[in-house]
């Protein structure tokens, strides 16, 4: 499939290209099932004999895993549904015979196609629609061969974008020797990136990270959004950075096979999916490896800034008292209202911040170092093929700051997906300070305990309000099924004397969240 010339103008011109015959126009078809979404209409235009229904049929049946699959032109039934091979609902239309567009009411056709993919032929007879529209003109040319085909292809609402995205997917899979491999998406996480496994037919695979540059949002605070007071990465200039400073420090994070900085590309080793845990539970012996990572990764002096290619660098940020302070206030923000609903006066949230404020003093580090801040389980994968530290895979580091070591500590055993028992987490944390005295002998094991308590407390703060957020704001409530678990990590942290103040205001505040207090 040909690649047309890319715009110049500040509004991008419409992709243009020729079809040579009816194979080119199949193809095209399992091009554009690669980004359709449900909600998502395909208006499909041109004169008879276009190939309008041919490239229809070659989607229906890339997104239904069919090919075989029966889809005649629905010239005379006018809407022909069809199901994906994941439930979606497909609809296919022809709206050739219809007279007035009101037959679209009596046909159900609105109520079909929503959450539908909808393929839509002579769109013109159909109503102006909101939301995500791809156009798709196709018209004969002889010039170019009996078959051929000039094809014309644009997008609304949003759909632009992704059409390019996808192509520079495409550009990037030809040139990097992955354009054979069958994609797959992968589960994906609880930010805006998404994942595909690439699978060559020999077997071999990669990943496939598509980590568009992130738009800023709304202003929340002091006129920056949350993204630029928490220091989350806007480009995936922050991962190429800090992936290859981890692999040069010995560790296994993904060799980088192909990457596309401007689009937010990457193609990535794949380190396959064996976890650390085991029926929701660490498996000790890896847990081990991943304590002793961290303490070989911060008895190093490990610089702020990294190369990212010739004449680029990325600035790991500080993880200051601002972004601390912030992450923290989402708690009363969000989880307090909606989880335990409490609507917490101006003074007792003023109160709350000054309280973090005065504690986090004790986590302020003499050495920052790299600071991954999603050093947990969904993000660690097991090489057992490796030896040593290398058999601990390291992924999902973008986000990584400047901060104090004890965070990454606490980031992994007190994992809010995983059940890990107070007298584990002790026996692993002795496990770490001996491995970093016995790099640095002069670690101070109380001022990381004390630390390492203060921000194991502020974690499990942040996430509170995280997790209520993704259920109310985000319609994602499979994470409500981790507060508990995580409630009971912030109970015990509070015990620590370095936090009475703020246990005490929990006491009078929210008091479901603070362990009954120990015996004389």
């Amino acid at each position: 499939m040909a690649d047309g010339a890319a715009g110049a103008s500040a509004r991008p011109v419409p992709w243009e290209f020729v079809l040579p015959d009816e194979t080119a126009t199949e193809d095209l078809g399992l091009f554009l099932s690669e980004f359709l979404l449900p909600g998502d209409v395909v208006a499909l235009s041109g004169g008879l004999g276009g190939g309008k229904t041919t490239l229809a049929r070659a989607v229906i049946r890339e997104l239904a895993g069919d090919a075989q699959l029966e889809v005649p032109s629905p010239t005379f039934t006018l809407i022909q549904p069809y199901a994906a091979r994941d439930g979606r609902p497909i609809i296919h239309a022809d709206l050739y015979r219809l007279r007035d567009p009101d037959e679209l009411v009596e046909l159900g056709f609105d109520e079909m196609a929503e959450g539908a993919i909808t393929l839509v032929e002579w769109p013109d007879r159909m109503p102006p629609r909101d939301g995500p529209v791809l156009t798709v003109d196709l018209s004969l040319r002889a010039e170019f061969g009996p078959e051929a085909r000039l094809a014309r292809i644009d997008g609304t609402g949003g759909m632009r974008a992704r059409l390019d995205r996808a192509r520079a997917v495409r550009r990037l899979l030809d040139r990097s020797g992955w354009d054979i491999a069958e994609r797959t998406l992968m589960q994906g996480d609880a930010s805006s990136r998404a994942y595909e496994r690439l699978t060559k037919p020999d077997g071999t695979s990669a990943v496939l990270m598509i980590a568009p540059p992130r738009p800023d949002g709304p202003p929340v605070r002091d006129g920056k959004p949350y993204s630029a007071i928490v220091h989350l990465a806007e480009s995936v200039h922050a991962f190429v950075a800090l992936d290859r400073g981890l692999r040069a420090l010995g560790l296994s994070a993904p060799k980088i096979y192909g990457e596309d900085l401007a689009e937010g590309l990457l193609i990535l080793e794949d380190l396959g999916s064996e976890p650390v845990i085991e029926g929701g539970a660490p498996r000790p012996e890896r847990y081990a490896e991943a304590v002793r990572v961290l303490a070989k990764l911060h008895a190093n002096p490990l610089p702020s800034a990294l190369p990212v290619e010739d004449g680029i660098e990325h600035v790991l940020p500080p993880y200051d008292m601002e972004a601390l302070l912030f992450e923290a206030e989402l708690m009363p923000e969000w989880y307090a209202p909606a989880i335990r609903n409490v609507r917490l006066t101006a003074e007792a949230r003023a109160a709350f911040v000054d309280l973090w404020r005065e504690a986090l003093q004790g986590a302020i580090p003499d050495r920052p170092t790299w600071t991954l801040r999603d050093y947990h389980s969904p993000n660690l994968i097991w090489l057992p093929e490796r030896d040593g530290l290398e058999r601990v895979g390291l992924i999902d580091f973008q986000d990584a700051v400047m901060g104090h070591p004890a965070y990454d500590v606490a980031s992994l055993l007190q994992d809010a997906r995983v059940d890990s028992s107070a007298e584990f987490e002790l026996r692993l944390l002795g496990l770490y300070a001996r491995e970093r005295r016995g790099r640095d002998p002069a670690f101070d094991v109380g001022a990381f305990a004390t630390a390492y308590a203060l921000l194991a407390a502020q974690r499990a703060t942040k996430i509170l309000g995280i997790f209520a957020r993704l259920d109310r704001r985000d319609g994602k409530p499979g994470y409500l099924a981790h507060l508990p678990r995580i409630e009971g990590y912030l109970a015990r942290n509070l015990a620590h004397p370095a936090l009475a103040g703020l246990r005490a205001w929990h006491a009078d505040h929210l008091p479901g969240l603070v362990a009954p207090a120990p015996e004389p």
